[in-house]
């Protein structure tokens, strides 16, 4: 009954979940379109414009020439509207989309569903396969340092 709490991230190794979603414009982004060619980093937050959501977000921002050096890729995912993540990522000058996961579809695939989206970062290689999976908020360079 409440085993939404004690979910584990998917493991490295796995083959990440494919996926297809709308970003904050409207645009399709999907896991498919950057296999072999790029590193993803999936960030599934609770919410624009929270503390530290917005902390999180700033931070990929901050040290983007270090995701741009590991021909990386990055995804913010969350529940709200994509008014909400256009209005987030113009405030906060963000360089990566962020994408609407309505109902949660793809936070179920990566075991980040419940009553709110649980803060998980993933990075997945050029080979479709998880290399890093952690709830909370690990900085950039925790996250690159197993970027293909």
């Amino acid at each position: 009954m409440l085993s939404w709490i004690w979910s584990e991230p998917l493991p490295a190794g796995t083959i990440a979940p494919s996926f297809s979603l709308p970003d904050e414009q409207g645009r399709i982004a999907t896991l498919d379109q950057h296999r072999g060619k790029q590193n993803v980093v999936l960030v599934f937050y609770p919410a624009d414009d929270t503390p530290v959501c917005t902390k999180q977000a700033c931070e990929f921002r901050d040290d983007w020439a270090s995701v741009s050096s590991a021909n990386t890729v990055v995804y913010g995912i969350n529940t709200r509207s994509a008014e909400s993540h256009r209005r987030f990522r113009e405030k906060h000058r963000l360089p990566f989309s962020l994408l609407v996961d309505k109902g949660q579809r793809v936070a179920k695939l990566y075991n980040t569903n419940g009553p709110i989206i649980k803060r998980t970062v993933y990075l997945i290689g050029k080979d479709g396969r998880i290399k890093f999976a952690q709830r909370g908020k690990p900085t950039p360079s925790e996250v690159l340092k197993f970027a293909e």
